[in-house]
């Protein structure tokens, strides 16, 4: 069958953040990672001590910068970074390091306002876990979104009860549907996480966690690949009890099919995601974004699939 696409979407199978934000602020933006020096229920002995079983010592922010920066010199910083690959005027503020919502609201309004007040700042994305958003929270993010649109991005990783245990999440899906109905109910887009190729996952039970997501009110979502990084526990529990991962041929073929689950108004921020080269442990081919991405794009004609929707060729 021969496919249409939205002409916004710029030739791809599916609603790429790069096509939303051209077609809703017409150009591309990049996220400037920032460190707003917080820590994690996970990390400090309110749950735990060790953090999540596959979270680095970066807490998923090995790309920010320093948080004994400002806010402001964190951000001068992150677009000179960036300075040679791209003429974008306007930028996403990304507060990507730990829980990013896990501090009194007094020193979150003076964070985020100093970022969402940067007149070169489009808008503000904010990383944290669902157990995380007091009532005094959702408050802030209800205020800051009307200033700038305000994002959020939720790690659920997997719906799978015995998995969350065994990433030591520290939450349950309920907290993850009520940070969900309390953000829409204000306004503010949800993006959510989802981790492919978890230990004891089979393929049913990741498109299970697909497509639960996808049935809620959520905005984009990031279809990340397990990254086995040196220095964490899933790399020591790796190293004593070695399971399969993905190969690249499989995850392209997999991650495909889960995009056609998804309806065409989800926003897709990742198909693959990105793990430090110097910490990588497992797959290995993921340190070559390029080549993953070109597969991608070839899965997706070759086996027909778009967002949505999957006809396999005859």
């Amino acid at each position: 069958m021969t496919a249409s696409f939205p002409d916004f979407w710029n030739g791809k199978r599916y609603y790429s953040l790069d096509a939303y934000l051209k077609h809703t602020y017409g150009e591309k933006m990049y996220k400037l990672s920032l460190n707003g020096g917080m820590t994690c229920p996970n990390r400090d002995g309110t749950l735990g001590t060790r953090g999540c079983i596959f979270c680095s010592e970066g807490g998923s922010g090995d790309f920010a910068a320093s948080s004994s920066l400002t806010v402001s010199a964190q951000l001068t910083e992150a677009r000179e970074r960036i300075a040679g690959k791209t003429s974008c005027t306007h930028y996403i503020a990304y507060f990507q390091a730990f829980t990013n919502t896990y501090a009194p609201v007094s020193y979150l309004r003076r964070i985020f306002m100093e970022a969402i007040e940067n007149p070169d700042v489009a808008i503000l994305s904010i990383a944290t876990r669902p157990d995380c958003l007091s009532d005094e929270v959702l408050d802030l993010l209800l205020e800051l979104n009307q200033i700038k649109p305000v994002w959020i991005e939720l790690g659920l990783q997997t719906i799978h009860p015995e998995t969350l245990a065994f990433i030591r999440s520290g939450f349950a899906l309920s907290d993850f549907d009520r940070a969900v109905t309390e953000l829409h109910k204000r306004g503010i887009k949800v993006i959510v996480h989802l981790i492919l190729g978890l230990p004891g996952e089979t393929k049913e039970m990741m498109r299970a966690s697909v497509s639960y997501a996808a049935a809620l009110p959520v905005f984009g979502m990031k279809l990340q690949l397990l990254h086995i990084l040196k220095g964490t526990d899933l790399h020591t529990y790796y190293e004593s009890h070695p399971f399969d991962t993905f190969t690249l041929d499989d995850y392209c073929d997999f991650v495909t099919e889960c995009v056609a689950l998804l309806p065409p108004d989800i926003v897709i921020h990742r198909l693959t995601g990105d793990g430090p080269k110097k910490l990588l442990a497992a797959p290995l081919w993921s340190a070559d974004k390029k080549r993953v991405l070109n597969q991608l794009q070839r899965t997706f004609r070759e086996k027909d699939i778009w967002q949505g929707k999957y006809y396999p060729q005859s």
